[in-house]
């Protein structure tokens, strides 16, 4: 069998794209620079998956931003506001992808939204009635070119004419269907090209065939195809897809002239069903996602080859695939050099997995597999238990009980005995949480986990930075402050830091969205709470200021969802094994003194799965729950916020109600706060925050920008239940952006409530 991957992390084993990209935003570095590391970059993932022995490489896979936005780009699905700016191509695509503030104008950036059900974000292509879509960008055949110099015949990975136009947002009367002709065309002209530079085969990417799809849907991708395929002369086409399985358009997608059919046998839940009902055709190649491309664990061979073997009774002809993208997990286990090699030797990062790939086909290819030194070795170390089983843990989890769940008194009574003891002003205004990690934070953060700055002066400094931000939000006039979080390399892994069942990695990188890269801790045992984890910190901010303080966390679902899971128990017991322990953490910040607790959930809607059918018992009847249990032994007087990140919310609104907290913050700006729509439709209960500028963009918003945006929000929202901040932590931005940002913030806020007396 032949081997290949979907795609591979474009960010560098050590985040030099990242770097690179920031010294270019900085005007440190020119955009040949740039595109030298870009290149660099490049040139060693292709000789790595080269030497890997993978038989089929792609390329494009590259972005130095997002690949929906380089399909946009690639389609001339670029709004007029950002070429109108003038500025060279590469800009214009950073406009697009950060906003723009300059010389040359004044553009907020593209929406952003969850890349389906992953941590990724993907920018959101714009097309209104008067854009042509049409082949307009080379950047698919440059790489294809510059592969083929060093000897590689790559598999160009393209995001699919289906995908792409029902990622689309359509801003006028025009939808996906009017545009197929175009889009069809253009695709087909990509085909044609791939054909006169020799590509052996083409990956479309059509990961929007796991979701629901209605009839409309099927035939909208049908006739696309239909209209493309005939142009692929000697070039194999791959429609490659991941998430989940396709079980609305199994046999349609058999039935078209595609040379190669990918499908996901992690996620996928009946793709073998699929074709153990419908067989599979004998014309076409299947690619089979045996390898997880999400998560870092070691892949059980002995699974792999059970589901080979089924596949094998209905096509001979199989390439081993991953899953999805690799873009989803670290580049290489090559740099934890501080990992134990007990946790070390269960894990497979972007380059392990290839290694796994050969050694699967080399396990299938021998006469007797299971005999080989590759699959003793695997099954070997999947025999054996991991360490990490904490039985009083699992008790407590048993115990749990409906009243555990259940907040008292309910909403309405507890809104109004808050508004009795907080006397907030209408229009409250706050920020979600962090403040400026500037490299003064980095650094001493660094030398103290290096030994270089002593405990002592480590805690010294951090109460400095808190004071410090105290001042500042006094200065500006903020409502309920924040002690700014300069404590936290990250909102979930210094949790994890706190917790026991936690392990953490060196250099884990994975790609968020642009530059922004997180690095997951990996649940490895039952969790609980080792020791009190924010109250000292919060404490004494609150003793800095008569102003309210909100102690600030981050909740089960969204701790769970940032890391990698395991494996061996189901996602609801470690849910509700983190709820548990962040429940402590509550109960420990209002006992001392802590009245408003943020417990953010920005990654609530991340893991809904992509088929309504398996929303409940797969996920809400247990997430939202875990929610709960955290808040439901708080007093009516502590109010209970949280935070949710880019995503659509319109289908479970009613659920995050049910999550019972006082007060929600949404991002919401690079929407232009159409969540406001749904809100009201729904009658939304709990006082929530639209976000009323993007903190993604370093462009600063001016007070009538926001007061427009609070002139939108009171039309949908009642003005007593409206909150006014950023649309979320302040984190990655710098104080030049951020204090101007927030002193328009507060006084669009206060000319607000002036106008409303």
């Amino acid at each position: 069998m032949k081997t290949t991957i979907i795609g591979y992390p474009r960010i560098g084993n050590l985040r030099e794209l990242k770097f690179a990209s920031e010294k270019y935003f900085r005007g440190e570095i020119t955009a040949a620079e740039l595109e030298k590391t870009a290149k660099e970059i490049r040139a060693y993932d292709l000789e790595l998956q080269k030497k890997s022995g993978l038989d089929i490489i792609p390329s494009n896979d590259f972005s130095f931003y997002d690949g929906v936005l380089d399909t946009a780009f690639l389609l001339n699905a670029v709004p007029e506001r950002y070429t109108a700016l003038g500025l060279s191509k590469l800009d214009t695509y950073f406009a697009a992808a950060r906003g723009y503030q300059g010389k040359n104008g004044d553009v907020k950036a593209l929406a952003m939204k969850k890349w389906y059900n992953t941590n990724y974000h993907y920018m959101v292509p714009e097309i209104d009635d008067s854009t042509e879509i049409s082949l307009t960008g080379t950047k698919p055949f440059d790489l294809f070119k510059e592969a083929l110099e060093k000897g590689v015949n790559t598999k160009p990975v393209i995001i699919g004419a289906y995908t792409f136009l029902k990622l689309a947002r359509y801003k006028g009367c025009k939808q996906a269907a009017d545009f197929a002709e175009q889009t069809a065309a253009a695709y087909s002209e990509i085909l044609t090209k791939f054909n006169e530079l020799g590509a052996e085969w083409v990956q479309f990417d059509e990961p929007s065939l796991v979701k629901d799809m209605s009839a409309e849907d099927v035939q909208l991708f049908v006739s696309l195809y239909e209209k493309i395929l005939p142009a692929k002369g000697y070039v194999k086409v791959l429609v490659q897809t991941y998430f989940g399985d396709v079980r609305d358009c199994y046999n349609e997608l058999c039935g078209l002239a595609a040379d190669g059919i990918g499908l996901d046998f992690t996620e996928g839940k009946k793709s073998i069903e699929l074709i153990s009902k419908n067989g599979f055709p004998n014309d076409k190649t299947l690619f089979a996602g045996v390898v997880n491309g999400k998560n870092i664990w070691r892949n059980n061979y002995a699974s792999t080859l059970s589901i080979i073997d089924e596949l094998k009774k209905h096509t001979s002809d199989i390439v081993l695939n991953t899953s999805c993208s690799l873009l989803h997990v670290p580049c290489t286990l090559a740099n934890e050099t501080k990992l134990d090699e007990n946790y070390k030797k269960h894990f497979a990062y972007a380059e392990e997995k290839l290694a796994e790939l050969e050694e699967i086909r080399k396990i299938i290819a021998s006469e007797q597999p299971l005999t080989t030194e590759e699959y003793r070795r695997n099954a070997e170390l999947h025999s054996k238990p991991r360490s990490g089983r904490n039985d009083a843990v699992r008790e407590k989890v048993a115990k749990l009980t409906e009243k555990d769940f259940v907040r008292l008194p309910e909403f309405a009574e507890r809104e109004r005995i808050q508004k009795e003891r907080f006397r907030l002003p209408l229009f409250p205004t706050t920020t979600i949480g962090s403040f400026p990690q500037t490299a003064e934070v980095k650094s001493a953060r660094k030398a103290f986990r290096k030994g270089e700055m002593s405990e002592n002066d480590y805690e010294s400094f951090i109460k400095d930075k808190i004071a410090e931000c105290i001042t500042q939000q006094e200065g500006i006039g903020l409502d309920v402050l924040v002690h700014g979080e300069f404590e936290r390399n990250d909102m979930v892994e210094y949790f994890g830091e706190c917790l026991d069942g936690y392990i953490f990695t060196e250099k884990a990188w994975v790609q968020s969205y642009g530059t922004r890269c997180v690095k997951p801790p990996v649940v490895w045992g039952d969790i609980s709470r080792a020791k009190p984890m924010t109250v000292t910190w919060s404490v004494y901010a609150q003793s800095l200021t008569d102003k309210p303080m909100k102690g600030m966390l981050t909740g089960p679902v969204t701790i769970l969802n940032w890391s990698f899971p395991r494996e061996d128990i189901t996602l609801k017991e470690s849910a509700l094994q983190i709820a548990l322990a962040i429940r402590e953490e509550v109960l420990d910040l209002e006992a001392n003194g802590i009245s408003i607790i943020q417990v953010d959930e920005a990654a609530l809607r991340e893991k809904l799965p992509l088929r309504k059918a398996d929303w409940r018992e797969d996920y809400l009847d247990w997430a939202i729950p875990a929610f709960r249990c955290v808040h439901s032994g708080v007093r009516p007087e502590t109010q209970i916020h949280t935070h949710m990140c880019y995503s659509e919310f319109a289908d479970i609104i009613r659920d995050i109600d049910d999550m019972d907290a006082d007060v929600i913050t949404f991002e919401a700006s690079r929407s232009d706060l159409t969540i406001l729509d749904v809100l009201k439709e729904n009658k939304f209960r709990t006082e929530v925050g639209p976000g009323v500028y993007d903190i993604h963009s370093p462009r600063v918003p001016s007070k009538e920008e926001i007061k427009a945006a609070i002139s939108k929000m009171k039309e949908r929202i009642p003005a007593e239940k409206l909150w006014i901040n950023p649309d979320c932590g302040l984190k990655t931005r710098g104080n030049t952006e951020t204090v101007p940002s927030l002193i328009n913030l507060v006084n669009a806020a206060r000319e607000a409530r002036n106008e409303n007396c």
